[in-house]
């Protein structure tokens, strides 16, 4: 993460949050990357996150989610390929399954279901169970906060031709 922060150009800085992060503000934060590391790497998340902070217009400052979350989801999910691991699963997944065996995911991020959705259609050996995706109830999110955000799909393989 730190060889991201510290040595990505601009321009790919700024869409990397976007794009894994879901961050409206990237090119403000990756400007304010930028900036600072002109005088001094960032070697601390602490430093990352004042940066953030200070990147953010003060009205937005003190929302549901604190500014930098977008910009560490994001940085996360570059560093360990959590894109790339979840198609490699998905794949390793088909190749073991049998004829009506069933798959089920679950994702917690919207980038994660959209591969998830699109790896289930585009597999001719599968079948959609779930045409939408399984959300959470409210008794669920009540006592399992971190639930609100997870959805499941499931497939099943379909019989080989004979």
């Amino acid at each position: 993460a730190a060889d991201i922060v510290n040595d990505e150009p601009q321009p790919s800085l700024a869409d990397l949050i976007f794009q894994l992060g879901g961050e409206r503000r990237s090119r403000r934060i990756a400007a304010a990357i930028v900036d600072h590391r002109r005088g001094e790497r960032i070697m601390t998340t602490a430093q990352l996150e004042q940066l953030i902070w200070h990147a953010t217009p003060t009205r937005e400052r003190h929302r549901r989610l604190h500014p930098a979350t977008r910009t560490f989801q994001a940085l996360r999910i570059a560093v360990n390929d959590e894109l790339g691991q979840l198609l490699a699963t998905l794949r390793s997944c088909i190749a073991r399954l049998r004829p009506a065996g069933r798959v089920g995911v679950i994702s917690f991020h919207s980038l994660e279901d959209r591969i998830v959705k699109q790896f289930f259609r585009d597999t001719e050996q599968l079948r959609v169970l779930t045409t939408k995706p399984i959300r959470a109830g409210d008794n669920e999110r009540t006592g399992n906060p971190p639930s609100r955000s997870a959805r499941l799909r499931v497939a099943e393989m379909v019989e080989a031709a004979a």
